[in-house]
């Protein structure tokens, strides 16, 4: 029941969304009674798009999130790693990645570094709306399994898991499949300002795994607090990123999915 209403909300929740859906109402309203209403709402909303999309507010939103975790050291001790899904699917026949794409870039290039290292993949379809050949359209984790062994990785080392839909699925689904038994290692890959809430998933769930963050939207460095955004697509982009990752730590934590509300080193 959790996936369905977190959805909705998110569409509704997501600044871009919820900022130009008031710019139209305000526009609206300004051919009514409620003119001086309408504009303040119009001008309210435009410039808080303003702000999202071109002010250093998204780094300030993502600062905290993504260096919440350092990145792990990886090397031969380690068992494997376990990549989180949001990174790839399929287009026209083909595979396509998208701006979390470092999550496969990263698992597959340490799986080509340490042979001996395991690759599990967790996700499947976490579309709202399924298409009408939904039954024969190919997961996320099938796009991953073809990813994998088109970068040499043998079909052996790969485990895939794909009916998980958030992340917390993506944690009680792919445990006993991994099976990690005591004195194993295991990285968790996915991007930097989704590690805090992963880590507290997969802590909940029972799975000790060690951060390796990738897919950094921030420099680390000062500037991060003062520079505006190269682009207004872009601003606007990882304002919807870091909010709704602030609301989903907020929604796992009410939700019992994790034991702190931001989860850090221990």
């Amino acid at each position: 029941m959790f996936f369905y209403p977190s959805k909705l909300f998110w569409f509704l929740a997501a600044p871009t969304n919820a900022l130009t859906l008031l710019v139209a109402l305000g526009a609206v309203l300004m051919f009514t009674r409620f003119v001086r209403t309408g504009r303040l709402l119009a001008v309210l909303s435009a410039l808080g798009l303003l702000a999202a999309g071109a002010s250093p507010l998204p780094f300030w939103l993502m600062r905290p999130l993504e260096d919440r975790f350092p990145i792990a050291v990886a090397g031969p001790d380690v068992t494997g790693v376990i990549v989180l899904g949001g990174a790839i699917g399929t287009s026209r026949g083909g595979l396509s990645v998208n701006d979390a794409g470092a999550r496969m870039i990263e698992s597959a290039a340490l799986a080509l570094r340490f042979p001996g290292m395991r690759v599990a993949f967790t996700g499947g379809d976490g579309s709202l709306l399924k298409e009408e050949d939904a039954n024969e359209a190919p997961t996320e984790a099938d796009a991953a399994g073809r990813f994998y062994r088109a970068m040499g990785v043998a079909p052996e080392r790969i485990t895939l898991e794909d009916r998980s839909r958030n992340t917390w699925e993506n944690a009680i689904f792919v445990k006993p499949l991994v099976a990690a038994r005591p004195g194993e290692k295991w990285l968790l890959i996915t991007s930097a300002w989704h590690m805090p809430r992963s880590m507290g998933v997969f802590r909940r769930a029972g799975i000790d795994v060690v951060a390796y963050p990738v897919d950094f939207t921030t420099s680390g460095k000062p500037r991060d607090y003062t520079r505006l955004n190269r682009g207004f697509s872009h601003g606007l982009l990882v304002t919807d990123l870091a909010v709704k990752e602030w609301i989903g730590l907020i929604a796992y934590r009410l939700a019992g999915y994790t034991d702190e509300l931001l989860p850090g080193p221990r």
